[in-house]
């Protein structure tokens, strides 16, 4: 059986490293794959050129979501998802470093399933990959697709 795919939209791949080495250390059932901002994003989500092919950029099963990205951000990307219908029921954690109440409020009006901020230190983000991990792949129910 394949491992799921978590797609992490984030430009900043230092932040990318530590959320895929967080997981390692949990010994994840994760396959976490990434994209460095929201055009990629896009053309992940609609297997366009370098992306193609389902075997190396399987479709995800949770969408983590930076905000502030260049070219396009990620409220943008959640807008564009929420307005097609192969990923309007794709669960998407917004993933950020803002706490501004507005960006929280657009995001859900926009249509994010959780807003959660990145943690401070290594530790406190190997507890967000487990929760991530216990919610959204183990307890929670999607609909298929």
């Amino acid at each position: 059986m394949n491992k799921p795919t978590i797609l992490y939209i984030e430009d900043d791949s230092n932040d990318v490293l530590l959320f895929q080495q967080a997981c390692r250390k949990l010994e994840s059932e994760l396959n976490v794959t990434s994209v460095g901002d929201g055009d990629e994003a896009i053309a992940y989500l609609n297997r366009d050129a370098p992306f193609a092919d389902p075997r190396q950029h399987p479709t995800p099963v949770l969408v983590l979501l930076d905000l502030k990205m260049p070219r396009m951000n990620g409220f943008e990307v959640l807008s564009w998802m929420r307005n097609d219908p192969r990923y309007r029921s794709l669960p998407v954690v917004v993933f950020s470093s803002s706490n501004h109440p507005a960006d929280v409020r657009r995001a859900y009006e926009l249509g994010a399933n959780s807003f959660l901020l990145k943690p401070v230190g290594f530790e406190a983000l190997v507890g967000v990959a487990r929760a991530l991990q216990l919610y959204w792949l183990k307890l929670n129910l999607c609909p298929e697709s």
